[in-house]
């Protein structure tokens, strides 16, 4: 069963969160709290995030059953503004200040921090920061868990709505909360009750019913008050008890009673609840303390009747004998009690309006209307329509129902709301006379009160006017004057301003230029009559003629009297005569022209100072509009000031001092420094031995000294050099030089076979050569970059009759060079020859070898020139022989390479494990490189194990003893093509051993024919280190096996040279 219910819990919990985070429905929220309330379970299985069991326990554990009640009546109010910080986290609208709870706020130290374990319950929220006024979410959390908020405030919410039935005793399981507050199985003794008189459930659930009698007024009982009817000698309890505690808060103990509204407050709840206009005028009555209450309801112990005589009881409200009032007048009681139609003898409620027999008469316009407590689970901040959302003005919270109090602290709204009043039904109890109550007078208004209400009026109707005058650019100053100068008429101070005042203004200027002549006047008599000399007082006359104001000075001098003409005259010829003294005490004396141009400026000092000095500029100006040059400047001018403020002015130096160090260095005598290079030295650092430093470079060429600003780097290195060499270099290397050779002249940087450097480099040199050199030098720049460009081209063809290259589109094999106008073979590059059309290149070779004399008479010599070197970069051809030195650099691109292998020479290396430094290449194992070292026999039982034919033989026709074949010879310095010249030896085919070996290695190599397996043992353990290859022998293992096993290592492991020339 237990299972079972917690299934039920968790299902209607899982669906009440989705809907209180969720667009659900009010009514969808509250049946599933309500749902949630009355399931049969204890607080410490049903609350699964807030320790339910131990609030209550902190908080409702009481002597009695009556202090327990009003502890949980605490701790209800307590979990409501809980309740409604959660809602405020759940809602799609959160409040600005969401992220923080103050501690100053009256109403959360009252409610929340008053009870064990609020604060608890904010920390689930995510209120886990301590703040010094409060609590925060951390900086680090953006949005609140609202999925977590969500079910903390449904507990809270369920707690709630727990605590209300408990409180009301319609809570279907009380025995959960009996079990934890023992106190709650006490009942209160207030005697024997009978004939009960029926209450209105409306009047019972709404508020408690107050019984405000005229001579009650300044006490109250603490018990309920037995009413007896006609016919019963019993007494029937109505609810009309009042606790210790204030009627609004419920917290705070009661400190006073007001009449008219009928409240019991405490200090706190009564200056806010009677600071309203409406409600300042209530009567209210000091009470002390319960104490000193039940004393003196004690001290009454029976009353005597004024038309019966009897001795009542002091519970009794009605005579026992007459049924008359306890304070009734001794009237008779048919004039004092009218009998109307609506009201009987046995009725203690008015059928109407519900209100007790005895109670008074309500105000014209309640103050405050009823309001029914509040539902039993309501869900309070969920948001609704926006048009019924407002903002109390005590506590600041945003209440989203259109009520006429505050769902935080249940105080007015600024303008409630008429309520509709709801008629109920005739009560079916006995009906009493309604006591006559005599109408009040209306109040004394204030003195004060009414001067403040003016004072407010007054004030409202300058703001609109001021906010009316600025939309019109009209100053409030202006707005207050013209309202006051016009009146308080209906002319509004705008139109009047706009109207008048140019007008008032005139006559202030005439008002002041006639106060001046007359002053001048009085001053010329007085000096003639020789006043001021006789009595020995010297007195400042006024000098100039008459002072013409402006309608600027006159509107200044107006606002600042406050309207009044003849002040505003006086004042604006005292601020006319300040100005000119200003003027005067910076050098101008000419006092009428001081006063000309300040009525040009409108009474600015600055526009007339402006004016004053355009006439001295003059000479400056046409100085510098002027078409003639500026003159030089002269350091050696007298004046160190004078040159300091050319420096400043022409060079635009930083400071003064950069001015003065600038001088002083062009002063030296040693120092063959210009003007131009010092100033730019100056403007780079203002350190005199740096500057010194950079004013005399060393040039690595020339040895001349140079200012830094004169000399030339580039951006591979570190070298500078002086112009002068710069230009030189350059246009020599670009005029009788390779491409590649536009480097650096100090350090030879940088290292123009890289091609990732390459492209940035020249781009970068482009820009320098563009300012120092000639223009026909640096067009012949630009070409040779373009064909070094243009050679990366896979359709570039050189011509194999002059040194031209260009570009070949077409797909014939016959290529017409545009320069030398000589055809050749777009394939083999060889000169073309008739018997060469519709025949493919080796067919055309092979009957050249036939049939051609001269190819026969040359022999190999000429085989070897056809297969001479090609430059792998740009793919230009050389007749040579591959002999001799294997370092080749081609004269078109000034690439570096092998000439047996086509692999790079270079100083940097890319191989891994390379310690070899300077220049070298890394060579495959068939290259010329390793095998010219090879016997001719040893090569030619190579070819033979391949079945490879070659010849041994001299041809017929060669020349006897000396080897033909081309190579290239360092003669002089120079690279020259000539005849190899050396020994014949027999059988080698009319070459020498070098020449021959290159011929049996370009058809090993043609028919990519391995030399590793003619490896002896040394050899072949030095290939397998050169290239890496694992060469650990293993034990046991006999030489055979293992010179085996390590020469198919190195074949599986690492092939041939993939670059080098094959079989044409």
């Amino acid at each position: 069963m237990a299972s079972t219910l917690s299934d039920q819990l968790e299902d209607i919990r899982c669906h009440a969160e989705a809907c209180l985070y969720s667009t659900g429905s009010v009514l969808e929220v509250r049946a599933g709290i309500s749902a949630m309330a009355n399931i049969p379970l204890p607080p410490s299985v049903k609350y699964c995030y807030i320790a339910a069991e131990t609030m209550i326990i902190e908080n409702g554990v009481n002597n009695n059953r009556q202090e327990t009640i009003g502890s949980l009546q605490r701790l209800s109010t307590a979990l409501n503004i809980l309740e409604k910080y959660g809602c405020n986290l759940t809602s799609s609208s959160r409040p600005k200040y969401w992220r923080t709870v103050k501690h100053n706020n009256p109403v959360f130290r009252a409610t929340v921090d008053a009870i064990q374990g609020g604060r608890a319950v904010l920390g689930l929220y995510g209120y886990s920061n301590q703040q010094p006024d409060g609590l925060s979410f951390p900086d680090e959390v953006v949005e609140p868990d609202i999925e977590k908020v969500a079910a903390v405030t449904l507990e809270v919410m369920s707690l709630r709505m727990e605590l209300d039935m408990l409180i009301k005793e319609a809570h279907p399981h009380p025995e959960f909360f009996e079990r934890i507050i023992p106190s709650l199985n006490q009942k209160d003794d207030f005697g024997p009750i009978s004939d009960a008189v029926a209450i209105p459930s409306s009047l019972r659930e709404s508020q408690p019913l107050y019984m405000s009698l005229a001579s009650l007024s300044q006490s109250s009982t603490s018990a309920f008050l037995p009413v007896r009817t006609a016919n019963a000698s019993t007494s029937t309890s109505i609810s009309t008890r009042h606790t210790d505690n204030c009627t609004i808060c419920a917290i705070f103990p009661v400190a006073a009673h007001c009449n008219s509204c009928v409240q019991w407050l405490c200090t706190e709840c009564d200056r806010l609840y009677h600071f309203s206009a409406e409600r300042a005028n209530h009567h209210r009555t000091v009470v002390t303390s319960s104490k000193m209450r039940k004393n003196h309801s004690s001290s009454l112990p029976s009353w005597h009747c004024t038309y019966c005589n009897r001795v009542n009881s002091n519970q009794d409200i009605l005579c026992e004998t007459c049924e008359r009032p306890r304070l009734a007048s001794s009237g008779s009681a048919k004039d004092e009690f009218p009998q109307p139609s609506t009201i009987t003898g046995s009725s203690i409620l008015c059928e109407v309006c519900e209100r007790p027999r005895l109670a008074t008469k309500p105000p014209a316009t309640p103050t405050r209307p009823p309001t029914p407590n509040r539902p039993s689970a309501p869900v309070l901040g969920m948001p609704g329509d926006p048009d019924s959302q407002w903002v109390c003005q005590f506590c600041t919270y945003v209440n989203y129902t259109p009520a006429s109090v505050c769902e935080m602290c249940d105080l007015p709204r600024p303008e409630p709301a008429k309520m509709r009043v709801k008629l109920h039904p005739p009560s079916q109890v006995r009906r009493v006379p309604v006591l006559s109550v005599k109408p009040k007078d209306p109040p004394m208004e204030d003195p004060d009160l009414r001067r403040q209400k003016r004072i407010r009026e007054e004030g409202l109707k300058l703001i609109q006017l001021i906010r009316d005058g600025e939309k019109k650019g009209v100053s409030p100053e202006e707005v207050y004057t013209g309202m006051r100068v016009s009146g308080y008429g209906n002319i509004l101070p705008c139109d009047w301003l706009k109207a008048e005042l140019p007008h008032l203004l005139d006559q202030i200027c005439a008002t002041a230029t006639s106060s001046r002549a007359a002053l001048l006047k009085a001053g010329q008599n007085q000096n003639g009559s020789g006043t001021a000399e006789d009595t020995g007082v010297e007195e400042e006359q006024p000098r100039g003629g008459g002072v013409t104001l402006s309608r600027a000075e006159a509107k200044l001098a107006w606002l600042s009297a406050g309207g009044d003409t003849e002040r505003a005259a006086r004042q604006a010829l005292r601020d006319r005569h300040a100005k000119v003294k200003e003027l005067c005490s910076l050098g101008f004396t000419d006092e009428a022209r001081c006063q000309e141009v300040l009525r040009q400026s409108e009474g600015e000092v600055r526009g007339a100072l402006s004016l004053l000095q355009r006439p001295l500029m003059e000479p400056f100006h046409q100085r510098m509009w002027s078409d003639q040059p500026e003159p030089p400047i002269d350091i050696n001018h007298p004046d160190k000031q004078h040159v300091c403020r050319r420096l400043l002015a022409v060079y635009d130096l930083p400071s003064w001092g950069r001015c003065e160090l600038a001088l002083s260095l062009l002063q030296e005598r040693t120092a063959p420094y210009s003007l131009d290079d010092v100033v730019q030295a100056v403007r780079e650092s203002h350190d005199r031995d740096f500057i010194r430093r950079v004013l005399a470079k060393e040039c690595p060429i020339c040895l001349s000294d140079f200012p830094h600003s004169k000399m030339q780097s580039l951006t591979s290195c570190q070298c500078s050099v002086c112009c002068g060499c710069f230009q030189q270099h350059f246009t020599i290397a670009v005029r009788d030089k390779h491409i590649r050779d536009m480097v650096c002249p100090v350090c030879w940087e940088p290292d123009i076979n890289d091609p990732e450097h390459l492209n940035s480099y020249f781009s970068t040199l482009d820009i320098q050569l563009r300012e120092c050199l000639e223009p026909e030098v640096y067009e012949l720049f630009h070409k040779k970059l373009t064909e070094q460009a243009l050679i990366k081209d896979p359709k570039f063809l050189w011509c194999s009759h002059c040194s031209y290259g260009f570009i070949y589109d077409g797909d014939q094999l016959k290529v017409t060079c545009f320069q030398c106008r000589n055809s050749f073979c777009a394939q083999c590059k060889k000169p073309w020859e008739s018997q060469h059309g519709g025949v493919s290149c080796e067919r055309y070779q092979s009957w050249k070898r036939q049939n051609d004399p001269e190819y026969q008479r040359q022999g190999l010599a000429g085989y070897l020139r056809d297969n001479g070197i090609t430059c792998p970069n740009c793919r230009f051809q050389y007749a040579l022989s591959k002999g001799g030195c294997m370092h080749f650099s081609c004269s078109q691109c000034r690439y570096q390479f092998c000439s047996g292998c086509n692999n790079p020479f270079h100083t940097t290396c890319a191989v891994i494990h390379c310690s070899v430094t300077g220049l070298h290449a890394h060579h495959p194992r068939d290259c010329l490189f390793y095998l010219r070292d090879w016997e001719p026999g040893r090569l030619q039982a190579l070819l033979q194990n391949k079945s490879v034919e070659f010849n041994t033989d001299t041809p017929p026709g060669t020349q006897a003893g000396l080897c033909g074949v081309i190579e290239q010879k360092d003669e002089g310095g120079q690279q020259m093509d000539s005849a190899c010249g050396a020994q014949t030896q027999p059988g080698h085919a009319g070459l020498c051993e070098k020449h021959y070996r290159e011929y049996l290695v370009s058809l090993i190599n043609g028919h990519s024919i391995d030399p590793a397996p003619l490896f002896n043992a040394n050899e072949l353990v030095l290939a397998c280190r050169r290239y890496q290859v694992d060469d650990a022998r293993g034990e046991m293992e006999d030489d055979m096996t293992y010179y085996t096993r390590i020469l198919e290592k190195l074949i599986d492991e690492v092939p041939l040279g993939d670059k080098v020339p094959r079989k044409k």
